[in-house]
């Protein structure tokens, strides 16, 4: 199993009247997205499996991350990732996917990197940056050793050269 962690893009400010469900990317948050798709396919990335929280920046950010890998599958939202989603839920879901699968989550901090904790058993899980990615592989697994916490293997920004393996 591989999961790839990936906490949305910038979006605008939050504001009287816009509810926080309702905010959007701004441009440098589209063109962050569309460059961590490029990170992430130089990496072979290709999910089996693309789960957002339904808040609006998490989908758009999605769509334009999965429109770059040139994946045509369904992005599924998934309301354990919005903010205050049940992370042991998702955490159940993930380990309760095929041994094989390659998932692509988007969403929130501190969400995203508290499933991180989660997948991984490390207390110390390091908070994703706006628009960048964090893989994680099931090493027990690809060994024939059956499941186990996974293995952060690299963070990768939108605006990297190289992704970092210094986590």
């Amino acid at each position: 199993m591989i999961v790839f962690l990936v906490r949305h893009a910038h979006a605008i400010d939050e504001a009287p009247g816009t509810p926080d469900q309702g905010r959007h990317l701004t441009s440098a948050g589209r063109v962050a997205a569309r460059a961590l798709s490029e990170r992430l396919r130089w990496h072979d990335c290709v999910p089996t499996a693309v789960w957002t929280s339904p808040l609006t920046r998490a989908v758009q950010t999605a769509e334009l991350v999965v429109a770059g890998l040139h994946w045509d599958g369904p992005v599924e939202c998934v309301a354990e990732l919005a903010p205050g989603g049940d992370l042991r839920a998702a955490h159940a879901r993930i380990r309760g996917s095929a041994p094989d699968s390659v998932l692509l989550l988007v969403g929130h901090e501190p969400g995203i990197s508290g499933l991180g904790t989660l997948l991984t058993a490390r207390a110390d899980f390091p908070a994703l940056r706006k628009a960048e990615a964090a893989r994680l592989d099931d090493v027990g697994v690809q060994r024939g050793e059956g499941p186990g916490p996974l293995t952060l293997r690299w963070m990768f920004a939108w605006d990297a050269e190289a992704p970092r393996t210094d986590v």
